[in-house]
This record gives structure tokens, sequence and C-alpha cells, in this order.
């Protein structure tokens, strides 16, 4: 392939009753990008896909329909299908372990405790793929992570996703532009800065 391809994967669980909820800021994001760039998504085999071009890049929006913690199924199938190589594949998540819309972004790690992330890293075999965390924040009691997670979001806090979602797509076309390193610095250093 003469001209670079990218998958960007937002992860969240399918179903009108998870639409708005924190677990589905991977989604909302890329449906606010899909809305932004006038491209629609067709569903597909193991998730909702939409394809768009930037500048010569063929980019590929995946929103899995494995729900979350199958994420690896839709990601590993699309980045063979597509002949994408794993620097090629950037995963959008939400995180508990940062403050409520904090984004940050890192080339590679560990699971961080997160079920999507745990899953596409045993079925890539390999962490080496870049990600972006959403911080959802952690305001609930022990014990209650699964219902924070999978509770709606407010209208304040679908309003701070939103414009959110404005930084994290600018990261993610810096990271097909100008590499992964400078759009960590760039993306990290401003909500460090906010």
């Amino acid at each position: 392939m003469s001209e670079k391809t990218y998958l960007v994967a937002g992860l969240g669980n399918i179903g009108s009753e998870y639409a708005a909820t924190r677990h589905n800021v991977g989604f909302m994001i890329l449906d606010a990008w899909a809305q932004a760039s006038d491209i629609i998504f067709s569903t597909e085999r193991y998730g909702d896909v939409a394809h768009l071009r930037l500048k010569g890049r063929d980019v590929y929006l995946l929103k899995p329909s494995t729900y979350m913690n199958l994420s690896g199924n839709a990601i590993r199938y699309w980045a063979q299908k597509l002949d994408i190589p794993l620097e090629n594949v950037l995963v959008i998540c939400d995180d508990l372990n940062l403050p409520f819309g904090t984004p940050r972004m890192r080339l590679s790690g560990s699971d961080g405790g997160h079920n999507g992330l745990k899953n596409i890293i045993e079925l890539l075999q390999t962490q080496e793929f870049a990600r972006i965390r959403v911080g959802i924040g952690h305001d609930f009691t022990d014990g209650a992570q699964i219902d924070f997670v999978l509770s709606p979001m407010s209208e304040a806090e679908r309003a701070e996703i939103n414009t959110v979602g404005e930084k994290v797509i600018q990261a993610v076309k810096d990271w097909i532009f100008v590499g992964g390193q400078r759009a960590m610095s760039f993306l990290n250093a401003k909500t460090q800065k906010n």
C-alpha cells in the first residue's frame, strides 16, 4: 500500500441503554468526528466502521460491536483485514484514574485496569499500540465501579466531553501527521496546563 492507512478505535458498549454512559466516551468521540467530517458509519463485521481521507491518508474509524470486554476481537480483525500495522492503530477509551475530562496519550503500556484494553493487549499479543485515555473521574464508593462507568453522564459532563473530544481528534490527527512522540507531547502538555 503506497498511502498510509490508520485504524482509530473508540471503545464503548453497543445499545441505546449505554449510549450516554461514561464507559462510551470512545464511541462519543468517534461519533463527533464522523459528524464533523460528514461521514457515516456502516455496520460491518465486529463493529460500525467509517472511512475518511486526510491529506492522502486513509483513516478508518471503528466502534466495536463486541462489547467492551471483547474489543480486541474487532480491532484484531480490522487491523488484519485492512493490512494496518500495529503502529498505525490507536484506541480511545475511558479512564477511571484520570480527573473527568482529562485526556492522556501513551504510545504503549499496560491496560491500567481497563478490561477493553486488557482484551486488546491479549489478542494483539502486545502493549505496543497508541491509546488516548479520557478521564471520567472516580466519584463512587467501594464496589460501585461498574454502576459508575455504566451510569449516564450529566448534561454538563456531556458538554465537557464534546470539548475534550475536539482535543482528542486533533491529537489523533497530530499522531498521523507529525508522529506519536510529538502528538503525545502536545496533548499531554496542553492538558497539564489546564
